[in-house]
């Protein structure tokens, strides 16, 4: 029971992005052996904790103003900064930040400062879980409090100026901080050197913009008194491991799913036989002969990913168009002065890129793309995602991976071109031949048009498989997937009006 899970406890409620309540987290009010310092509701369909962070919705707005995200470890942490007028600040919940808790601050912000304890543990946490935000490409600063104090009590003693005062005064971008630190540590031994030079080494691996990859090893080199080219060699070294392994794990993954399907195509298989069995016995029937099954290779071969073209297409987006503005717009600009005034229609890029908005409206949803090699380049799109100048189709084509380059370079064909129909709908005329002009001009019609159509396959999809589930199920359990039929048929009108179709509802 509710009151058996929190007792003793002070209760914070977790709300997500949008200003729902979904959780609530309880800090224990004094010592007591054994027992953890905080406890949080159990994960449900409503609340993952992975993909939630306390005080995002009370800090979005403050942190874009402010271009800034300050990052602490518990609820109190964030009350008391609040209190003391930062409003720009989220906290982890006391558990290791996730992607997906990195990517809903990178929305808003790509500089993140982490606050931490002073004393030895705060110190140590600080090292850890800052790699991904390294990886995401966040511009990522520490600072140590001092010694006995933690966000919560120093945020009570300072008011807003002293406390940015303290932080511009003490904050350490995280890779000066980590060189620093460990070099106090190592003293004069060669091989812990040896080791703190590696540790430092793999951070900057992971960082994913190569500008900024190069100034920390420049500034790395001149810390630990290395030969520059010794740490860009490591560096590559490093990079290329990890590459390695991504594409080894998602080899595995591949082949655990088609070991699955396999499992799946011997089962119906089976099933087939066992029936064709019974109706040569009743002399009945069947959709054809005995001995014109499909066979098992053709069984798992022919089994579709209902989602695949969906998502083919979103990524078609990304692949050409990258970072391209979604929106433009026209504004009018006045220059001159006197009588001499003239007016011009400029055209100005506002709004997300298209990958930006992609990644938006899929994680709002909790959707993203069951296919691992589109998921790679998806995933790999984000990280340059802030990157000035990246050109997505250029670097996909050149990519080291045969299986990305071949896909991309299917994407980037003209092939599939916009129908004269769908050119119409979107008043554009008949006789424009440039089919990439054409659609780059309607980015933000057919973008935000083509990640609707993967939620509606997804409602699709679940709305079949509650009724199949119905089929077999008691009267109780019967009734309550009625009641989830009735909800997940009333976000397909909402899908169905946004795409313009017209559509029966059937129970």
């Amino acid at each position: 029971p509710l009151i058996d899970r929190f007792r003793g406890r002070v209760l914070f409620p977790v709300h997500t992005l949008s200003g729902k309540v979904v959780a609530f987290g309880g800090r224990i009010l004094k010592k007591v052996e054994n027992t953890g310092k905080y406890v949080n509701s159990p994960e449900s369909d409503i609340y993952s904790k992975s993909s939630e962070l306390y005080g995002i919705y009370f800090a979005k707005s403050a942190i874009v103003k402010q271009d800034k995200c300050f990052l602490v470890e518990g609820y109190t942490d964030v009350l008391s900064m609040h209190q003391a007028g930062i409003e720009n600040v989220v906290a982890s919940s006391g558990t290791a930040l996730t992607r997906g808790q990195i990517r809903m601050i990178h929305r808003f912000s790509e500089n993140i400062t982490v606050l931490y304890d002073g004393d030895a543990a705060g110190i140590n946490a600080a090292l850890r879980g800052i790699d991904l935000l390294l990886e995401d490409g966040m511009n990522v600063k520490v600072v140590l409090l001092p010694e006995g104090e933690d966000p919560d009590s120093f945020a009570k003693k300072q008011n807003a100026e002293s406390f940015h005062r303290y932080i511009g005064e003490n904050e350490s971008d995280f890779i000066r901080f980590k060189t620093e630190l460990l070099l106090q540590q190592v003293g004069n031994d060669p091989i812990k050197r040896a080791g703190l030079i590696s540790n430092v080494v793999e951070s900057i691996a992971l960082i994913p913009n190569q500008i900024k990859r190069s100034v920390y090893i420049q500034e790395s080199g001149l810390l630990l008194n290395m030969d520059e080219r010794v740490l860009i060699a490591e560096v590559n070294r490093v990079r290329k491991r990890n590459y390695e392994r991504k594409r080894e794990e998602r080899s595995r993954e591949e082949a655990r799913k088609e070991q699955e399907e396999a499992r799946r195509g011997q089962e119906a298989e089976r099933m087939g036989s066992v029936r064709g069995s019974r109706d040569e016995a009743h002399g009945e029937m069947g959709a054809g002969p005995v001995g014109t099954a499909p066979t098992l290779r053709r069984l798992v071969s022919t089994s579709k990913n209902p989602y695949d073209r969906f998502e083919r297409a979103i990524l078609r987006y990304v692949v050409r168009y990258g970072n391209a503005p979604l929106y433009k717009r026209f504004e009018e600009r006045k220059w001159g002065e006197g009588n001499q005034v003239f007016h011009e229609n400029v055209l100005v890029e506002v709004g997300p890129g298209v990958t930006e908005f992609v990644q938006f409206d899929l994680e709002r949803d909790r959707i993203g793309f069951t296919n691992s090699l589109y998921r790679q380049i998806f995933e790999e799109a984000c990280d340059h995602m802030t990157d000035a100048g990246f050109n997505a189709g250029h670097y996909f084509l050149c990519h080291p991976d045969p299986e990305v380059s071949k896909l991309s370079s299917e994407l980037m064909s003209d092939r599939y071109e916009l129908s004269k129909i769908h050119a119409k709908i979107l008043g554009e005329e008949e006789g424009d031949k440039d089919s990439r002009l054409l659609e780059e001009n309607q980015l933000n019609h057919l973008v935000p048009r083509a990640t609707t159509e993967l939620k509606n396959a997804y409602i699709l999809q679940k709305i079949k498989e509650v009724r199949e589930e119905m089929k077999r199920s008691n009267p109780e359990r019967h009734l309550e997937l009625i009641g989830q039929l009735k909800q997940l048929q009333e976000v397909r009108k909402v899908l169905a009006k946004e795409l313009g179709e017209r559509i029966v509802l059937r129970f």
